[in-house]
């Protein structure tokens, strides 16, 4: 009797272990990126964070979902629009929850697994701790990191979905930092004009003027806007006098080094056509007052960049070819990608 009895036993608990084994959840899918090579290689590290359909996706969802904000009003993707190269389309400073604004002009996102300091003063040095600046600042998400963790795990839908991500457990701000550089890990922007020209695409090549004004952008803009990223990544002075109203030292407020007052981060200039208004403070509309601005207008301080010091001469001509090269570095794949785009929140 007791023979049979462990036989049967045994034989439950091999039945029970295949069934449970058998419901056992898969984990997330690897997702894998395709970047170009002649780009340099990515600076953040994705084997500390592996990318994932599921993860990406949950990252998509955090991005356009205003309820990371305090009212749930402003969401990343509210200041950040995809048409705009993810930059802020005709505001010239950012603005958020109750009507408040900051003090800098909203800048494109991405190509960020390139970057190794974000702001435009350099004051966040990690992908993943991007995020915690406008989500917990007063004048743009406002939103306190406690009390948002507390939501995600008070709903339903998110469990889920940071389940599936990265397994069971409960929801924190490593997880929710982790998901929203996964989906800003995709946003890549390398298939310009330009790329199919470099890349010497059948059929592809520039115009005469794209050509002249393509002359003169190595002559006289490439030293700080190095392809292929078109920046360097490096924080200068370029000569723009002060603004009183916005009170703004630059990277100075960062290192607390008078030798960086008034340095600001040399923005990329893909889609630089799609985003405007231009500098940290959104001061000019159109890109021929950039071109003025360091042709004629450059301001002598102590901390002048030497490549600007002198100011940069453009001519008429070289201003029209240089705006037509300009535009080839618009990336229209980028601006309309479906995998990018806007999700709406329902529930």
């Amino acid at each position: 009797m007791t023979k049979y009895f462990i036989y049967a036993c045994c034989l439950f608990l091999l039945i029970w272990s295949c069934r449970r084994n058998g419901d056992v959840k898969p984990g997330p899918t690897p997702y894998t990126l395709q970047l170009p090579s002649n780009f340099p290689a990515p600076v953040y590290d994705m084997s500390g964070n592996p990318l994932t359909k599921e993860g990406i996706a949950l990252g998509r969802r955090l991005f356009y979902d205003p309820r990371l904000s305090r009212d749930s009003t402003v969401s990343c993707g509210f200041c950040h629009q995809q048409f705009a190269a993810f930059a802020h389309f005709d505001h010239p400073i950012s603005h958020g929850i109750d009507n408040r604004n900051g003090f800098r002009s909203v800048p494109g996102l991405f190509n960020l697994i390139w970057q190794k300091d974000f702001m435009w003063d350099g004051g966040v040095n990690h992908l993943e701790i991007q995020p915690l600046t406008p989500i917990t600042d007063p004048n743009e998400m406002g939103e306190d990191l406690a009390r948002l963790i507390g939501r995600l795990n008070a709903d339903r839908k998110y469990r889920g979905l940071f389940s599936d991500a990265f397994g069971e457990g409960e929801i924190n701000s490593q997880k929710l930092f982790k998901a929203l550089a996964q989906f800003m890990a995709t946003m890549n922007s390398f298939n310009s004009k330009y790329d199919s020209v470099m890349r010497h695409a059948p059929g592809v090549q520039f115009t005469a003027e794209e050509a002249g004004g393509y002359a003169t952008f190595q002559a006289k803009c490439a030293a700080c806007h190095k392809e292929p990223l078109f920046t360097d990544g490096s924080f200068r002075n370029n000569g723009l006098p002060y603004n009183p109203y916005l009170h703004d030292a630059g990277r100075m407020r960062i290192t607390n080094s008078t030798d960086d007052y008034l340095k600001f981060k040399v923005p990329s200039l893909r889609n630089v056509i799609k985003s405007p208004p231009y500098m940290h403070d959104g001061r000019f509309y159109d890109l021929f007052d950039v071109f003025l601005h360091y042709s004629d207008s450059v301001v002598q301080t102590p901390t002048i960049d030497p490549l600007v010091k002198n100011r940069i001469p453009l001519s008429s001509k070289e201003q029209r070819e240089l705006y037509l090269f300009l535009n080839t570095l618009t990336d229209p794949g980028f601006i309309n990608s479906k995998s990018l785009s806007e999700i709406l929140i329902t529930d």
